[in-house]
């Protein structure tokens, strides 16, 4: 898998190096990985996934692993912010995530597909359908939310038992097709302890939105992996001015979109037990710009690269392909919405009183 080596590395961090993700080698950010969930797999029961905690004043270091990682590939990526995001809410709920767990969160929703969790028993019985879980056949344990009588919670499940069952064939996209996602279907009981915060814990609590930021970080390295090919590409053969208007358009992009999650991950460390609930609009404001600038991006290495790469480079098509589908985890206009919500309520004179 191709990402770039030949091309003289941009990376708005600087050079992108193995020290940001311990895990990460030369050869990776070099070569990528032929098998994104099952190299996840190994990292994170081998506990080589850690990374600083958000909000502990480390934050930009966090984001920018995450980015690299999912520059060398996105659907790896994305296993791996969902693995470090459970950890991160275990933190924050004071808990410890099992001995070589390997953890995502399931926390999607579909009109037709949920869970829901009632009391029985001294514990509760989870029943329904997750739609979207990634890491579906190589996670040990996730944190699934569920509906119940009192709000949404969030429940710690223990994957390999009866009652979990992956749903063939739920995952018709080419895009992120490697991220081992798919609907699980729940029909088990789980005792009390495994009920991870109160009711509406996991929404209410600023490690969400710190959270979100970092899904951004996913989408940016992903961006930026598409950029490091085309640099590679296009300094093997004779580049037009055109190709390099667009090779440098992307690369401003990056380094712009770069910014805006160090922004974030700075307004994150400078309160990060945000008691005046100023992290949520930082958190929109940040993934409406990251996903613009991808979309940008994917529309000037397109047309920079033409359709030779997209046709004949398996990786760089891949590429292509997961970008799209990650960033439609930001939900458009209804995010833009909630932001101008908030700004006409929360951020007014009038609405800062309530």
């Amino acid at each position: 898998m191709s990402s770039g080596g030949s091309f003289p590395t941009y990376w708005p961090w600087g050079r992108p190096a193995g020290a940001a993700l311990a895990c990460l080698t030369d050869a990776d950010l070099t070569g990528g990985v032929d098998d994104p969930a099952h190299t996840f797999a190994a990292w994170a029961a081998k506990g080589e996934l850690a990374l600083p905690a958000p909000g502990g004043g480390q934050t930009r270091d966090r984001f920018r692993a995450l980015a690299e990682v999912s520059a060398v590939d996105l659907a790896l990526g994305r296993l791996v912010e969902g693995h470090t995001d459970a950890i991160a809410i275990l933190a924050e709920a004071r808990r410890q995530p099992p001995p070589g767990a390997v953890m995502g969160v399931w926390a999607a929703r579909r009109r037709d597909a949920d869970v829901t969790a009632a009391r029985h028993r001294g514990g509760w019985r989870l029943k329904g359908r997750k739609p979207w879980a990634s890491g579906a056949h190589v996670l040990t344990h996730a944190l699934v939310t569920a509906a119940t009588d009192e709000g949404s919670a969030l429940f710690e499940v223990a994957l390999a038992r009866d009652g979990v069952t992956v749903v063939p064939g739920t995952w018709a996209a080419v895009g992120m097709a490697m991220s081992d996602s798919a609907d699980v279907a729940f029909d088990l009981w789980v005792d009390d302890g495994c009920r991870v915060g109160p009711p509406g814990w996991y929404v209410d609590r600023p490690g969400f939105w710190f959270g979100s930021v970092g899904v951004a970080a996913c989408w940016l390295g992903g961006a930026l992996g598409l950029v490091r090919a085309l640099g590679a590409d296009l300094a093997t053969r004779p580049a037009d001015s055109h190709q390099l208007a667009h090779l440098g358009a992307a690369a401003a992009r990056g380094a712009s979109m770069a910014r805006d999650v160090t922004w974030g991950a700075a307004r994150i460390d400078l309160d990060p037990l945000d008691p005046d609930r100023q992290i949520r609009p930082v958190a929109l404001e940040v993934r409406h710009l990251v996903e613009g600038g991808c979309l940008d991006i994917l529309t000037d290495v397109g047309r920079a690269g033409g359709p030779g790469p997209l046709c004949q480079d398996p990786a760089q098509a891949r590429r292509a392909a997961d970008l799209p589908v990650y960033i439609r985890q930001h939900h458009a206009e209804r995010d833009d919405e909630a932001l101008g919500r908030w700004l006409l309520t929360e951020a007014s004179p009038e609405g800062s009183d309530r």
